[in-house]
């Protein structure tokens, strides 16, 4: 974008103002003098570290006015964030006395933090100040636009100038997010603030308006880029979580390997199918700890009607979001990891449709529509792990939407391994015991791994540890010993 001569005076307020800065894109997650939010004209005086003021000639948002202490002066906006432009706008539309922080560099007076003031200039913060650092905290977190700002575009947001109180957060925060927002989110939500303000709408309809505004706008709306995983890091929170499976870890750190490559998530999603207890949900909760992004469950043992997944009409009285738009608004963003758990049920729908058919919108990345919501969600950084104990159930269009890992039964000298060095010490931690407090010998351990040598899965040894240093507990607090050894009579006794 070009930068534009500057023209503009104090007594030009009423003509047409020339823009002077420019933007440039950044996706940086907090600011510093070197990275700032903004960048203003120091070339005929230097300003202070923290300085008081507002932003003026907000029909192109060109400048900002210093109060110092001998007198008031102006100084060219160079360069902005493309994030913060409607953020400034705002700002300046409402005569807000901020204090910028910034430093003075040879490109200019670099700002790196704004924070609102009362009136005065005083040091103390009024109550919108909260507004104004929740705004500046989601415009970080958010991606640069993809298109610069046009003046078309421009004037047609600016156009909110309703005053209820209960709309207000909402109205400011579409003010400010901008282009931050995806297009049509960004239409969607203009149409609903018009309903929700509407007096030729029933209540009812605009209490489902000004709701659905709030779910939608507490949402952070983020692209589909991802950043490079450590694939050793990857590994280390694998081996932490899991042991054995080296053919499971080495599909999930190709897996990494090819986010690291284009920095979008698979096509496909992951199907963990094995026996119940094998730790199919634990692979899931691991995954989704080194792609670090929030994740939901969605339990299709439990869904036996689509209208569940895709929410109610706002027709109805009590319509409300189905669980997957639920899903969106409890990780409080559009990146997130669906772990569907059960996948081998989902089609067992019971005359109102089938939620199979819900899911196959959801895993194709297309896009997501919400009944209550009336607005397609953005789906491209939602990341699908799905769990199923018996393959042979699940539709092959569901099949076809993911990579099938299967997860095999553990071996008795593997379940030896993970009772003594993973369930073990994890019970005697968790109770507070120490490890010679609560001893299981060589021969215990044979009959407990024979006890259960039908189950292929290990929910039954991590019960069954603690069970064993539950009793020990008790032994030492009501008996008074100072160590508790369990044989194999003493197992076999108490797991029997």
């Amino acid at each position: 974008m070009p930068v534009f001569d500057f023209t503009s005076t104090p007594e030009d307020n009423n003509k047409d103002v020339v823009c002077t800065y420019t933007t440039f894109s950044s996706n940086e997650r907090e600011a510093t003098p070197e990275k700032p939010i903004l960048v203003l004209d120091n070339t005929k005086r230097q300003w202070k570290h923290h300085s008081s003021g507002i932003f003026t000639n907000q029909s192109k948002q060109t400048t900002f006015e210093f109060k110092e202490d001998d007198g008031r002066f102006e100084a060219n906006i160079l360069k902005v964030d493309s994030r913060f432009v409607y953020l400034l706008k705002w700002l300046g539309k409402n005569h807000i006395n901020v204090r910028l922080s910034g430093k003075n560099l040879e490109d200019g007076y670099a700002v790196y933090k704004i924070r609102e003031i009362a009136l005065g200039g005083s040091g103390k913060l009024s109550a919108e100040d909260g507004f104004l650092q929740f705004m500046i905290g989601r415009l970080f977190a958010s991606n640069a636009p993809i298109e610069d700002i046009d003046e078309d575009e421009d004037k047609e947001e600016t156009g909110d100038d309703m005053k209820l109180t209960s709309l207000q957060s909402i109205s400011d925060f579409m003010t400010c997010a901008g282009k931050t927002l995806p297009d049509n989110i960004r239409v969607w939500a203009r149409r609903n603030l018009a309903v929700a303000r509407s007096n030729e709408v029933t209540q009812e309809e605009r209490r489902h308006a000004q709701r659905a505004l709030s779910i939608m706008m507490n949402i952070q709306w983020k692209n589909d880029y991802f950043e490079s995983i450590d694939p050793k890091k990857a590994r280390q929170i694998l081996d932490e979580e899991l042991y054995g499976m080296e053919r499971v870890k080495q599909r999930i750190i190709e897996t990494i390997i090819q986010i690291n490559r284009t920095h979008t998530l698979p096509a496909y999603g992951i199907l963990l199918v094995g026996p119940a207890g094998t730790g199919k949900s634990q692979i899931a909760y691991a995954v989704a700890r080194i792609l670090k992004l929030p994740w939901t469950t969605l339990d299709m043992s439990s869904i036996n009607d689509p209208e569940q997944l895709t929410g109610s009409s706002r027709i109805y009285a009590n319509a409300k979001p189905g669980i997957i738009m639920e899903a969106f608004s409890m990780a409080g963003e559009s990146n997130l990891v669906f772990i569907i758990n059960e996948l081998d049920k989902a089609a067992s729908g019971k005359g109102n449709g089938n939620p199979a058919d819900v899911l196959l919108t959801l895993l194709d990345n297309l896009g997501f529509t919400d009944n209550y919501m009336e607005c397609m969600i953005p789906t491209s950084g939602v990341y699908p792990i799905a769990t199923a104990n018996d393959m042979s159930q699940i539709s092959a269009p569901l099949m076809s939407r993911f990579a099938v890992i299967e997860i095999p039964g553990y071996t008795a000298e593997e379940k030896k391994i993970i009772f003594s060095k993973f369930a073990l010490p994890k019970v005697l931690k968790r109770m507070g015991l120490n490890e010679n407090e609560c001893i299981v010998t060589d021969e215990a351990l044979d009959t407990i791994v024979e006890h259960f040598a039908n189950a292929d899965g290990i929910r039954d040894l991590e019960q069954a540890a603690e069970h064993i240093v539950a009793n020990a507990l008790y032994q030492i607090e009501v008996d008074h010993v100072s160590q508790v050894v369990f044989d194999s009579k003493v197992v076999e006794e108490l797991l029997t």
